[in-house]
């Protein structure tokens, strides 16, 4: 493994190295930690890669893959992996030499230097959003085992908002429910009315050679409350380093995050009440982490993450020829989303599995 780029979570107890290329044979991740009684189902595992799966509709990129997971077990340690078989990395070949703007093709070179991919993005791909899935899937198990729901939608795209959970009561069953059904639809929004508005926005950009963003809206239901703790050990801290970890992610906010900080005390603090004997908050601005620790039945967890659009685009933009010292012009051939958040949904609940399935493993 050492010739093969790889980068690695070190959690409290599991350890997640995923490793490949957008290009290369085979791409793949190793847990290790998990109690010797945990196996993968595999018939799940499937279903939950397939909501991420490449080349299924419109707004998604055109390369196909099976993402079939083939899973080897060595003790706590569970290795799976997919076979690429859908790779063209000629269609790159014309820019070598050009960083793609917003992409990590320069950085990359300052990291590795010749070492570097020469085809897609090579680690830092969205293609490797697959191998966290492949561990999302199996923490998301482990949790709904403990009656604990992890699920996200899309909240916004190009200017259009889905429902989302700010427009319901705290612990409003009917949005819960929803919220669980969208796992189900081929595009992941509560409101299939807004979720055509936001097909035509992708459609539009698709046409222009564009592409564009959006943001992801995840609620987690039923996590246990006293968990996470003070300063390094919150856990708005442990699950953005997992968020983070998903590229084209830019930004996180948990509760009212960023709006809250046009608001007064007064406005933006959360009431404790009693509601037929049960506690409570009248409101979840905090997104139902308080001290960076859970709320439990409280509240639920709530956070939001924003996705940049799509840096490669066919539109002619700006960027230079490093071995010639030139400025040039780019238009970026290859298969490529013209917006990636549809596909996101399900790797925002594999990353968070990620990190919530490691608290609990730290208390158990």
């Amino acid at each position: 493994m050492s010739d093969v780029m790889s980068s690695t979570y070190k959690g409290d107890i599991l350890d997640v190295m995923i490793y490949g290329e957008s290009h290369s044979e085979t791409i793949g991740v190793y847990v290790n930690g998990l109690p010797a009684n945990v196996t993968p189902d595999t018939a799940r595992t499937a279903a939950f890669m397939a909501r991420r799966a490449p080349g299924r509709n419109a707004w998604s990129t055109p390369r196909k893959e099976a993402d079939e997971v083939v899973f080897e077990r060595n003790g706590a340690m569970l290795h799976g992996y997919i076979v690429n078989t859908n790779t063209k990395p000629k269609d790159y070949s014309s820019i070598m030499n050009s960083p793609r703007p917003s992409h990590a093709d320069y950085a990359a070179k300052l990291l590795y230097g010749e070492g570097a991919s020469k085809s897609g993005g090579g680690i830092f791909s969205g293609r490797m959003t697959a191998p966290l899935c492949i561990a999302g899937s199996i923490a998301l198990q482990e949790l709904e085992k403990r009656g604990i729901q992890v699920s996200a939608h899309i909240k916004r795209i190009a200017g259009i908002d889905d429902d989302s959970y700010s427009a319901h009561g705290v612990n409003d069953e009917g949005f819960r429910s929803s919220l669980a059904a969208v796992a189900g639809k081929e595009f992941p929004v509560v409101s299939n009315e807004r979720g055509e508005l936001m097909k035509e926005k992708i459609e539009q950009a698709r046409t222009e050679g564009d592409s564009v963003g959006g943001v992801v809206e995840c609620v987690v239901y039923g996590f246990p409350e006293g968990i996470g703790g003070p300063i390094f050990d919150g856990m708005e801290a442990k699950i953005a380093q997992l968020i983070y970890a998903i590229p084209a992610v830019k930004g996180i906010e948990f509760g009212n995050g960023f709006e809250g900080s046009d608001l007064k005390g007064s406005e933006n603090n959360d009431p404790f009440v009693y509601a037929d004997d049960k506690l409570e908050l009248k409101t979840n601005h905090s997104g139902g982490i308080q001290g960076g620790i859970s709320l439990g039945n409280v509240a639920p967890i709530v956070f939001d993450c924003a996705f940049k659009p799509t840096p490669s685009i066919s539109k002619i933009q700006e960027t230079v020829d490093l071995k010639e010292h030139k400025n040039t012009t780019i238009s970026i051939e290859g298969r490529h989303d013209p917006c990636v958040v549809p596909r996101a949904v399900p790797v925002v609940e594999a990353a968070t599995a990620i990190a919530l399935y490691d608290l609990l493993l730290a208390t158990e």
